[in-house]
């Protein structure tokens, strides 16, 4: 077990949550306030997704040519340029061509990094390690709004401050080694279909979270400010679902220890529905503080868990070509998300945003119960 590279990789991809949780709430609050309705603000918050989706076919190709540590950071270093452009050209049509140059570098940093991490991690504390990286990256997360609500949303210092971020994580992975070694001819090809069948709860929980995470950071301070919330309570509000993922994470990881994952699985699923039913009945209600953490430690749990069991499944090559599909899940959730929510929104429902979650949640269940759900099929070890 390399700790210091752990540590490092960890730290780098940390940051990334930290640069995001500054940027993306930014940019849809500075859409809100030019005017733009919610599904243009769909769109924008979209085309990461559409990056997300050509990030994972380069990966492989990437990593095989530069290595996996000089391939994260050159991936970090075009986030950083393209964050820091946000805050020099403030166009719409620009912005659209910038956060899809995002989504594809961080895609590389996501789809390498967690694998670089499930790879060093023993069977014996997996749990408890993936769900420490995904406690840290949820805490970063929180503190991108709270850094943003001290900020301001007026100035283009979030902008600025998580260009910087996202550089400072570029140094951290000098001179680290112990990367998986990729096959720049393995990833992803047709294999994203057989990985689905084999283990579909696995493949919609990662497209579930992938909605969540995009719609929390971007469609929820929008959402809460058109139901009459301030927008101050609205940014506290988004740190609170942040929170709940990130404190409830690591016990959730030690849990995955000692106890049937799958059944922690589950028990996450029919949370995350009972919290998004709830939403809309207690949003102006002091329940609503407890009832967000909630919402954040449900939905997160999907996705940590879903790191876990794949890890356990996957070694080695089939581990990142496992991670590359699931960066194209990721990118699908992060597509329809925003896309759906904004539509359902504009033209369905004012809280079309909790109640597709709530959807999302059922389907999991009904894919999560199924018999031999979690049995391994298709791709191997």
């Amino acid at each position: 077990m390399r700790w210091a590279t752990y540590a490092a990789v960890t730290g780098a991809v940390v940051l990334v949550g930290l640069a995001l949780g500054l940027s993306l709430p930014l940019v849809s609050l500075r859409l809100e306030g030019w005017g733009y309705d919610p599904f243009a603000i769909g769109v924008m918050a979209a085309m990461p997704a559409v990056g997300v989706l050509l990030g994972a076919r380069l990966t492989g190709w990437l990593a095989g040519l530069c290595g996996t540590p000089r391939s994260l950071q050159l991936s970090l270093l075009l986030s950083a340029v393209s964050v820091a452009v946000l805050a020099l050209w403030q166009d719409y049509g620009l912005w659209l061509l910038l956060r899809l140059l995002l989504g594809i570098s961080l895609t590389v940093v996501f789809v390498l990094g967690e694998s670089w991490i499930n790879q060093l991690a023993p069977e014996r504390w997996r749990g408890r390690l993936v769900a420490l990286y995904g406690t840290g990256f949820a805490l970063s997360q929180l503190c991108g709004p709270l850094l943003l609500s001290v900020l301001g949303t007026v100035g283009d210092q979030g902008f600025w401050l998580a260009a910087g971020l996202l550089v400072f994580g570029c140094l951290l992975l000098l001179g680290r080694d112990g990367a998986p070694a990729v096959d720049r001819h393995s990833l992803p090809g047709g294999g994203l279909l057989t990985f689905c069948r084999g283990q579909p709860a696995i493949a919609w929980a990662v497209v579930l979270f992938a909605a969540f995470d995009v719609l929390v950071l971007t469609l929820l301070p929008v959402y809460l400010l058109r139901e009459g919330i301030e927008q101050a309570s609205a940014l506290r509000m988004l740190g609170a679902v942040v929170l709940g993922n990130a404190v409830l994470q690591l016990p959730l990881g030690l849990l995955a220890d000692r106890l049937p994952r799958t059944a922690l699985f589950r028990a996450c699923g029919l949370l995350l529905l009972i919290s998004s039913l709830s939403l809309p009945l207690a949003l102006h209600s002091p329940l609503v503080w407890l009832l967000l953490p909630l919402l954040g430690a449900s939905a997160g749990g999907l996705y940590t868990l879903a790191m876990v069991l794949v890890g356990a499944r996957y070694r080695d090559d089939a581990l990142v070509r496992a991670n590359a599909h699931i960066a194209l899940l990721w990118g699908t959730g992060c597509l329809l998300g925003p896309l759906s929510t904004g539509a359902a929104s504009q033209w369905l429902s004012g809280h079309g945003l909790p109640l597709l979650l709530a959807a999302g949640a059922a389907l999991f269940l009904v894919l999560a119960v199924r018999r031999g759900a979690f049995e391994l099929r298709g791709e191997g070890r």
